[in-house]
């Protein structure tokens, strides 16, 4: 590609006369499903850059699918006994809203859907031959869906092989050449992992899963819970173990089962045109010159590589090759003020540097190329002192004056790249046009700024710590000279209202209190600094004002959070670093009580509210009034083997027994509370699968999630406004002092204890005699009243129980057909669990009345 300067996902013309087309008639027959096969030499080629004409996108055509496997019980679908029953598709064109066409090919007779063909098959090779024809005569250019490389693509040609179905294979666009699965082992920091990769010549396999993990960081990655992060919704997650049911039911069933499978195809096509990934992708793959299957199964390097092989073929140099080992010296990193910590109701404007560190690199000229080496260097080439650079990091290099760095010029491409694609940005009035500009800007965003991080991976393909050394180096002098220079100009004594002072800096921004009380103001003060102080730096590195913060929590290095305001009349957001609103491994408690307490002490400006809150938070927790879909906790499985017993792993194992087909697998999140046990058991003992816990009434331990959980968090946010008396103020007092409620008897005798049978008025044990009663002799005269009382409360459970039953109906897409959802990232499907086990309580104690309570069987059964 580089030799022929062909770039990835670009448009290559083929000059008339130089070509010849491809017939069965022809000297050379077909050898692919492509509509157009010609012979040319690739020296022909003439390869476009993305503008003007050739800068749109082709309309590939994407193909998203989900399959569903008759498993069996407690066993994870194997391809060697499991039949494929249904296959789902969704076809959609690139940059269009809808979708082409949606089907579902069944095994056995299937009810009709209103939105989709429905293609029924009496034998398990009939459908497979069908949908692999299908797949040839459609002929998309992507596939996608949600863990297709994982497990759909290698189940269906495994299933295939095992059936022994005739051509099947045969997937790609080549006509001999098989789709064969082959596993890729690779290692990183936090062990081995696995995957599985299959040729589909001529077409892309675009894996929303792996796609969603690469760009976003949440707490869990099944499906459901990435589109409601994401789309704002869920969807209805059957289990597994229901789903041969369905199989073997009638055709109602079935075609309960096949809607199912197609919103599992639906999402990632919607999912895919939420996120913008496909086109962003494709302007990345442009940018940097390579094939987009790169830009999901590699990691950085390969881009930066990628265009150093083409600047270097321009500028004549060849590139070493290098096979990084690692080292032990070490640079150091960026630069952090120390921060001034508390509570600002002052604007604090922040002035940030564009662009910091390739514009370091452009500015002073740091690259291989122009890096001397030794002390003697100078000397012998018989340089000046005004065309060499020390840098801080006492490294030195020859300034463009002498010869122009690879890196600068490839930094200088993206850099003005950006700035012109940002302006065709602003005038551009199709959306389409804006999605793909946009992706574009952002692929040269992201390309300039991993030019710096591949010179300094010791384990990379060219490391060089000079030059990342260096930079670095100048980062902190810049960020040191940024603080001097405002605080030396920016005083009463020149005619200002207060001496502003620098409250923070890290990498390439400056936190400034200028001490005014106006948002007006702190702008003007931070445009102006910006404007001054740029003028101190060599070209191009520019100081830029960007934002004020008002009000601001500063509560230590990188963690900070405050009103976000790029105009004056409104801010844009609550702008959080490294605060535990986003921590994936804390339960959803942690986050909604930070997030909350932010929000009063930042929107509402209410700290006393915002303590109040957060005290009855924790007696909340302390008397067991947390549901505990707040509590579940998720942390992924990244090897099989650990040194030390972690909570996910030794659940693992517990499940491993319980359901070994629903035992989680290495790349899982697994979600799990902390119970109550014994005095000093771990917590790795301690952890439970929180459907477990529901259904077995397993008590919560209440202390551990406050001591491990909420109280570090809380603490360090309310520090800066309650100083050292947070913890105090917080963590004791009258709020705490509540009796942690148990639910069940726990401990080595709890087997053996004899449940007895209270008064359902002031709770004293029953007398033997009278156990199937109500009420004690002395609750009697009261016990109408009582009896009214369990009778409000049963109603209000079951209209509770309604509205989340309803609600589930909503999302799974239709009002009459009972649940079948059990997803485990979905707080209602706990709430759900939880209501309907009070109910049943609440049932058999209004029994005890002698007087059975009306209800909807059915409707609590589900």
């Amino acid at each position: 590609m580089v030799d022929t300067n062909i770039l990835g996902c670009c448009w290559i013309e083929l000059p008339s006369g130089r070509w010849f087309p491809r017939t069965s008639t022809s000297q050379f027959s077909k050898t692919s499903r492509c509509q157009l096969e010609v012979d040319v030499s690739w020296q022909d080629f003439i390869s476009h850059a993305p503008e003007g004409d050739w800068a749109t996108v082709a309309r590939f055509r994407i193909h998203s699918f989900d399959i569903e496997c008759a498993g069996r019980k407690g066993i994870f679908p194997e391809a060697n006994v499991d039949p494929v029953i249904q296959i789902a598709n969704v076809i959609q064109l690139h940059g269009d809203g809808d979708v082409l066409t949606r089907n579902v090919f069944t095994l056995k007779s299937c009810a009709p859907i209103g939105h989709a063909d429905v293609f029924c098959y009496d034998n398990e090779v009939d459908l497979l031959c069908a949908w692999a024809d299908f797949v040839r005569e459609l002929d998309p250019d992507i596939f996608t869906g949600y863990n297709i490389n994982n497990f759909d693509f290698p189940y269906l040609l495994e299933r295939a092989t095992y059936l022994k179905v005739s051509n099947f294979e045969y997937l790609g666009r080549l006509l001999n050449v098989r789709s064969v699965i082959k596993e890729t082992v690779t290692q990183t920091k936090i062990g081995k992992r696995t995957y599985k990769t299959i040729n589909f010549e001529g077409r892309v396999p675009y894996d929303m899963l792996l796609v969603t993990k690469r760009d976003f960081k949440l707490r869990s990655y099944t499906l459901n819970s990435v589109c409601q992060e994401i789309l704002g919704e869920q969807k209805e997650d059957v289990h597994y173990s229901i789903i041969t049911d369905l199989q073997n039911g009638d055709e109602q069933t079935r075609r309960r089962l096949a809607v199912y499978c197609l919103k599992d195809a639906e999402l990632p096509v919607r999912l895919l045109r939420r996120v913008l990934s496909f086109t962003n992708d494709v302007e990345m793959a442009r940018v940097t010159g390579v094939p987009i299957t790169s830009l999901l199964t590699k990691g950085e390097q390969v881009k930066v590589v990628a265009q150093l092989l083409r600047h270097g073929k321009q500028a004549g140099y060849f590139m070493p090759s290098h096979q990084g080992t690692g080292g032990a010296d070490q640079f150091e990193g960026a630069t952090v003020i120390e921060p001034v910590r508390g509570y600002y109701t002052d604007p604090i404007a922040t002035l940030d540097f564009s662009s910091l560190y390739p514009s370091i690199m452009i500015a002073h000229n740091l690259c291989y190329s122009t890096l001397l080496k030794s002390t003697t260097a100078k000397t012998k080439l018989g340089l000046s002192d005004d065309q060499v650079t020390r840098t801080p990091a006492n490294c030195t290099f020859v300034r463009s004056s002498v010869r122009s760095g690879l890196l600068p010029q490839i930094l200088q491409h993206l850099l003005a790249a950006r700035k012109k694609t940002k302006a065709l940005l602003k005038e551009a009035k199709d959306p389409v046009l804006q999605a793909v500009l946009n992706g574009r800007q952002l692929a040269y965003k992201i390309s300039a700024n991993s030019v710096y991080g591949f010179t300094g991976a010791q384990n990379g393909k060219l490391p060089c710590l000079e030059i990342s050394g260096s930079v670095t180096a100048y980062g902190r002098a810049m960020i040191e000279q940024t603080k001097r220079e405002v605080e030396a100009h920016y005083t009463v004594a020149n005619g200002y209202e207060s001496d502003a002072k620098v409250i923070y800096g890290d990498t390439d921004s400056v936190m400034v209190n200028f001490k005014v009380k106006t948002l007006e103001r702190s702008m003007e003060l931070g445009r102006e600094a910006a404007e001054s102080i740029s003028t101190k730096f060599i070209d191009p590195i520019r100081l830029e004002f960007e934002k004020v913060y008002y009000p601001y929590l500063l509560i230590n290095k990188k963690r900070y959070a405050g009103l976000y305001f790029t105009r004056p009349d409104k801010y844009d957001k609550m702008d959080c670093k490294g605060i535990e609103t986003v921590r994936r491994d804390n339960c959803p408690l942690v986050a909604d009580v930070i997030g909350t307490c932010l929000r009063k002490l930042l929107i509402d400006r209410d700290p006393g509210g915002a303590t109040n809150y957060a005290k009855q938070v924790i007696s909340d927790l302390l008397q067991n009034n947390v549901d505990i879909s707040q509590l579940v906790i998720t942390k992924e499985l990244t090897k099989n083997d650990y040194a030390g017993k972690q909570a996910h792993v030794e659940l693992m194992k517990k499940i491993k027994k319980r359901d070994p087909g629903n035992a989680p697998k290495v790349g899982d999140r697994i979600p799990y509370v902390i119970t109550a046990s014994t005095k000093n058991a771990k917590a790795f003992e301690k952890a439970e699968d929180p459907i477990y816990v529901l259904e077995n009434s397993i008590p919560i331990d209440a202390k551990y999630y406050l001591e491990n959980q909420l109280s570090k968090p809380l603490v360090r946010i309310f520090q800066p406004i309650l100083g050292d008396n947070a913890e105090s103020i917080l963590l004791r007092g009258e709020h705490t002092r509540t009796k942690t409620v148990v639910t069940s008897k726990v401990g080595a005798l709890a087997g053996f204890a004899k449940k007895k049978e209270i008064c359902l008025g002031c709770k004293s044990v029953l007398p033997k005699d009278r156990e199937t009663e109500a009420v004690c002799a002395y609750c009697r005269p009261k016990e109408s009243t009582i009896y009214q009382q369990e009778l409000g409360h049963h109603r209000m459970l079951e209209n509770r129980f309604s509205e989340l039953f309803t609600e589930c109906q909503r999302c799974q897409g239709s009002l009459h057909e009972e649940i079948l959802c059990t997803s485990r990232d979905c707080p209602i499907f706990y709430i759900r669990k939880k209501v309907q086990m009070e109910l049943e309580s609440s049932k058999m104690k209004i029994a005890r009345f002698g007087k059975p309570v009306l209800q909807d069987d059915e409707m609590l059964s589900n």
